[in-house]
């Protein structure tokens, strides 16, 4: 019986990765930003509950007070994710 002849190539040669521009440190600014972001978040949750409820921050916004604390603590945790 013939022999069969062997591969001439390797088996698996992996893609070549271009190497992109390095992102470089965030700004200055970016931490306290985020910082004063989820703790202003904060205290206008703690603000409203404390208040009884209606009476502070804002007396028309009623209970949307809530989603204005938890959006501004959101935004501050997403800053987070981009954090170098």
């Amino acid at each position: 019986m013939p022999e069969s002849k062997g591969r001439s190539k390797p088996a698996y040669t992996p893609p070549r990765t271009a190497k992109s521009a390095a992102a470089g440190p965030n700004p200055r600014w970016y931490a306290p930003v985020m910082l004063a972001l989820m703790v202003i978040g904060l205290l206008w949750v703690v603000t409203f509950y404390i208040s009884g409820v209606n009476s502070y921050p804002v007396p028309q916004l009623g209970r949307w007070n809530l989603g204005v604390g938890f959006g501004l603590m959101l935004a501050g945790f997403l800053m987070t994710t981009r954090w170098r």
